[in-house]
């Protein structure tokens, strides 16, 4: 099995793909004060649709979620249709690399993922996607507190070099075109409650399924090596949600 493959099936039937909840999503909803009663929004990168379900059931949006994996397209699907929305959301599967859809929206959205593009680069190609006056809101892993402990920045700085400080991420908004209309860190509970908490529990599975796999092992180790990062050092860094408006 490839890692991708692993990761993948470690991810199955997980509630979100990255920290959040519901209260969040609401949130930085309502911060698009000046979205239009029946919105078209795109989710990129929704995976299963946790908060591609909490928008269509606080907004009357049609959304376009769009994921490279197709079980999580499928899984959204049938969430949708057991929320009694399934006939607003529109699956469609593509790399968030190479969105080529052919149309605009209202608004963007993306949890957990713009960190695979780079929150910059991310910024800057969504901008063809928005409708002028269009809103972005996406959630970014960022430095809560300056000069953290040595342990948790070289983990970072070799996982994910780009996490930038709040105020550097306001300027990245800012520079890329945006007019910033707000931003908070999601609840340590949205870290545990729909992922880290799930994901223990799959990993204890996977640990005994394939039990003398040292490819699987290893890339359990660093699932659980991220859990316990954030269990030690959560004080210093969060997910972030950067709701903007294109100028």
């Amino acid at each position: 099995m490839s890692d991708s493959e692993i990761f993948f099936e470690v991810h199955t039937g997980l509630p979100r793909e990255a920290p959040g909840d519901e209260g969040s999503t609401v949130r930085a909803l309502e911060m698009m004060t000046d979205l239009p009663a029946a919105p078209e929004l795109l989710d990129i990168a929704c995976g299963p649709g946790g908060q591609t379900i909490v928008l269509a059931c606080h907004s009357a949006a049609t959304i376009t979620a769009v994921d490279i994996h197709e079980p999580f397209l499928e899984e959204l699907q049938r969430r949708a249709a057991a929320a009694g929305v399934k006939d607003r959301i529109t699956t469609i599967k593509a790399s968030m690399f190479d969105l080529a859809l052919g149309r605009t929206f209202g608004a963007i959205w993306s949890e957990g993922a713009i960190y695979m593009i780079g929150f910059v680069a991310a910024l800057r190609a969504w901008r063809a996607l928005l409708r002028p006056g269009g809103y972005i809101a996406v959630t970014e892993l960022s430095w809560i507190k300056t000069d953290p402990p040595r342990d948790i920045a070289e983990y970072w700085h070799e996982q994910y070099p780009g996490v930038s400080s709040l105020e550097e991420n306001r300027a990245h908004v800012r520079a890329a075109g945006y007019r910033g209309i707000g931003q908070f860190a999601v609840p340590e509970s949205a870290w545990w409650d729909s992922y880290y908490q799930p994901m223990e529990r799959s990993v204890a599975e996977f640990r005994r399924k394939y039990e003398g796999n040292a490819d699987v092992q290893r890339v359990l180790d660093i699932e659980l090596t991220e859990i316990d990062m954030y269990r030690r050092y959560s004080d210093w860094y969060g997910y972030v949600f950067y709701v903007m408006r294109a100028k």
